[in-house]
């Protein structure tokens, strides 16, 4: 998603970024952090990375890059799902934010691993079956992850 502390006009997209008034962009270094790999291929796609490069501003998590959006640049590509804590609800969609268009990049896969160790709790099996369940996916889907 896109995020900026300012009113922005997202009906521009992708391009948005490219306004003379967006001087720092705020993106997750994609060699840490794979918001930022994902953030590059949409660029990239887009025909738009060579150009922004320049104004982007580091951060090495997706956590510092939102940190960033709000404080050290005017506009920020983040994680859609971080939007939705507490502290970030008063941004709204359309006026602060606005998601991806999903075109431009490969979505990021989660995944989730069960230690072998874990195998004795009662607990692991009713854990892992809620976690791909369909109450778990309409959560995720809430909270602004995509689900297939």
């Amino acid at each position: 998603a896109y995020l900026s502390i300012k009113k922005r006009d997202f009906s521009l997209g992708i391009t948005l970024l490219t306004n003379s008034n967006i001087r720092r962009i705020a993106i997750a270094n994609p060699k840490t952090a794979p918001y930022g790999i994902a953030a590059f291929e949409a660029l990239r796609n887009a025909k738009l990375l060579k150009q922004l490069k320049t104004k982007f501003v580091y951060g090495e998590s997706i956590s510092q890059t939102v940190s960033y959006a709000v404080t050290a640049a005017d506009i920020g590509i983040i994680a859609k799902s971080s939007l939705y804590s507490k502290r970030m609800l008063h941004f709204k969609e359309g006026i602060q934010w606005e998601s991806l268009d999903l075109n431009l990049y490969t979505p990021i896969q989660q995944g989730i691993v069960l230690l072998k160790e874990s195998q004795k709790s009662p607990a692991y099996r009713e854990f892992y079956d809620f976690i791909l369940s369909q109450s778990a996916k309409k959560i995720f889907k809430k909270y602004g992850y995509i689900i297939p």
